[in-house]
Order: C-alpha cells, then sequence, then structure tokens
C-alpha cells in the first residue's frame, strides 16, 4: 500500500513509519521540516514538506494514498492557550484534504478516559469528532500511557524513582490506568491498515494489568533495583504545583509536565474491549514494556527483558481499501 504518516519524525509516528517501510509498503512522510526526517528519506520514505496550519501546503499530500496516519497533537507547553483552536484547525484541514484526494481510511491515536477534566484530553476527543466528521472512514485507537524510552510519561516515572529518595503522594497516585507498550501500539496501528472490520471503529488499548500512578512508580523502583519510595502524603498538592514539582525534580520540561499531570485526575482504562478483539494481539504485561523500555533507554534493570518480539501477524496490511 501508499500510506501517508503524520508525525513521522515522532516517538510514535517514526517507530511506525519505519515498521511500514521494512514490510514493503510505499511510505510518504508528511514533514514540516525535511532536516529532521533525514533517517526516513535513507530508509525510503517520500517526504512531504507541509504545516497542518496550512491547507495549501497539503495539496499532493493524500494523491494515491490508500491508508493515512494521523499522529499529531501538541501539549501546549507551558501557557499556551490558544492550542485548541489549532488542533480543531489541523484536524479539518487534514481530514478535507484526506476526502478530497480520496485516501480509503484515516486511522487515529487519542487517549483514553471518559468525562475528562484534562483539556488535553478533551482535545484529543475532539480532534477524532472533527476527523470523523470531515473526512475518511475513521479508525479511532485510544490508549493511556504508551510505556517506551522517549515517551515523555515514562521519563517521568524513571527520574521520580531514580532521583527522589522520599515522595510526596499526591491524590492522582490513586488514579488507575492501563499503560501499553510501544511495540503493542505499533502493532495495533500497522494491523489496522485496510482492515474493513476497524473501519468506522473505536478501538480501546491497554496492557492486560490495570495499576494506579503509585504502582507504576513501585514497578519503576523493582525494575531499577532501589528501594521503594516513602510515600508521604499530600493530598492538596494541586496539577500545578506537582507540575512544578516533577519540572524541579526531573528533566521533564514543566510546560510538558503540567498537561501530563492535569491528566492523572482521570481513570485511563479500557471500558470496552470489544473493538481490540478484532486484533490477534496480546499486550505485554506493563513490567515487560518498562523492561524493554529501559534496556532501550541504557538504564540499568533489575530485571530480565522479556525476549525479543516477533513481528506481528498482520494480514490485513496485504489487502487494499474496498
Amino acid at each position: 500500500m501508499r500510506i501517508l504518516v503524520t508525525g513521522a519524525t515522532g516517538f510514535i509516528g517514526g517507530r511506525l513509519a519505519h515498521r511500514l517501510l521494512a514490510e514493503g509498503h510505499e511510505v510518504r512522510a508528511l514533514v514540516r521540516d525535511p532536516d529532521k526526517a533525514e533517517q526516513l528519506r535513507l530508509a525510503g520514505a517520500e517526504l512531504h514538506q507541509g504545516d497542518l496550519l496550512d491547507t495549501r501546503s497539503l495539496r499532493g499530500a493524500g494523491e494515491d494514498v490508500d491508508v493515512a496516519y494521523y499522529l499529531v497533537h501538541s501539549m501546549g507547553r507551558g501557557g499556551d492557550a490558544g492550542f485548541e483552536t489549532r488542533e480543531d484547525r489541523a484536524a479539518t484541514g487534514f481530514s478535507e484534504m484526506a476526502k478530497r484526494e480520496g485516501i480509503g481510511q484515516v486511522i487515529y491515536l487519542g487517549g483514553l478516559g471518559e468525562h475528562p477534566r484534562s483539556k488535553h484530553l478533551r482535545s484529543r476527543r475532539q480532534t477524532a469528532l472533527l476527523l470523523e466528521l470531515h473526512g475518511p472512514p475513521l479508525t479511532y485507537f485510544r490508549a493511556g500511557m504508551v510505556v517506551g524510552a522517549e515517551s515523555e510519561s515514562y521519563k517521568t516515572l524513571r527520574h521520580l524513582v531514580a532521583r527522589l529518595p522520599v515522595m510526596v503522594a499526591p491524590r492522582w497516585l490513586r488514579t488507575r490506568s492501563q499503560a501499553i507498550a510501544v511495540d503493542d501500539v505499533v502493532d495495533y496501528l500497522v494491523a489496522a491498515a485496510a482492515n474493513e472490520d476497524a473501519a468506522g471503529r473505536e478501538i480501546q488499548i491497554g496492557a492486560p494489568d490495570v495499576l494506579t500512578y503509585g504502582e507504576m512508580l513501585d514497578a519503576m523502583a523493582d525494575s531499577l533495583g532501589v528501594r521503594r519510595r516513602l510515600k508521604l502524603p499530600v493530598p492538596l498538592l494541586s496539577p500545578q504545583l506537582s507540575a512544578l514539582w516533577i519540572g524541579l525534580v526531573t528533566p521533564v520540561d514543566a510546560g510538558v509536565a503540567k498537561p501530563l499531570v492535569e491528566g492523572l485526575s482521570t481513570e485511563t482504562v479500557v471500558t470496552d474491549p470489544t473493538g481490540a478483539e478484532l486484533f490477534d494481539i496480546r499486550p505485554m504485561p506493563f513490567r515487560d514494556a518498562l523492561a524493554l523500555a529501559l534496556a532501550e533507554d541504557g538504564a540499568p534493570s533489575s530485571g530480565t527483558a522479556p525476549a525479543a518480539r516477533v513481528a506481528p501477524r498482520s494480514p490485513a496490511c496485504a489487502q487494499r481499501p474496498g
């Protein structure tokens, strides 16, 4: 197939683009700065320079494309009050281009969480609605924390455990989540391409285990082989103060930490597993995902990393859309 990937220089989009190329698909990457996509070009990807906020620059991006992946989301760094408007414009412009140029399917990765307080999680849901309203048939994946060496959420967990001998316990440490390994996310994304059963579906994905963020910190401590952290209860620590605190004790930018922490007040668990049942994919447990991320990150681990993963079966990728 010929596949268009947005966000191809990002954490998930980059892995996806290289995987699609390895499986023999023609990949066109929509990028703002071609210099940042040089590795993709060398791997065989076609680069289309464009900006999602400039609809004229999108012309031709979807020409002769079977499937497009929309993997773009702004964290709204710092006090970025206008990010929601830009997100809406980008999703609308992209979906209109996709429909106009005859793309058969759009695949989008958003977030889990019902009725979220976080404007960033709400924005991801709004993006899905706009893609569905204006564009081709949409496959809407929803995931919680994606665990991988380049994930900001993973980095936050790792550095909180590694740097704090004693940790305060804000209320959000009791929030439940269902994280998922980045390799599993890519498996789902690849398998959905041109899969007629996945078109027009919302698909919630997650690891088999549901953990609180406090339990995730304990798992990270075990994986790093450090003593478990004594968590002192501070129930009134606000998301803003939590973000500043994370910015002080970890290398994660406070402007990124703030939207991450805002989302921690919402449970991000799978409430409808029927969509994921369309795929022959069994996500790995959280601790295995941590072990793989730590191995890729070069961090010492007390555990044994899971065996190398076999390339998943994704026969749907050999089909062309209807």
